[in-house]
């Protein structure tokens, strides 16, 4: 599975992303994807949605500075300032383990 993706649409104000984890549970995978950028912005989708719904680009698109970090992001990061976020971890056999 290709680890890079651009999102056709900004997700909290970003749009690059990183494919870090698989999960298989009870015969559904889920991808745990985090913004390049700033990892409180992350969500779980299917492989469903990156590769049919028409959402996700495979790789890292080459965007301008307004279009990959929209006005989007600094509302998003007004709003959350201080709230934290919930830890990420990495699997053992994650392409970004590096233990």
């Amino acid at each position: 599975m290709e680890n890079y993706w651009t999102s056709n649409k900004t997700i909290n104000g970003l749009r690059h992303f990183v494919l870090l984890n698989e999960n298989k549970e009870k015969g559904n995978i889920s991808y745990l994807m985090v913004s390049v950028l700033d990892s409180e912005i992350n969500l779980t989708t299917t492989y469903e949605e990156l590769i049919n719904s028409g959402n996700w680009q495979k790789g890292w698109i080459n965007l301008s500075k307004h279009q990959s970090i929209t006005e989007e992001y600094l509302n998003y990061k007004s709003i959350n300032k201080g709230k934290g976020v919930d830890e990420i971890f990495i699997n053992e056999d994650s392409l970004f383990n590096i233990s």
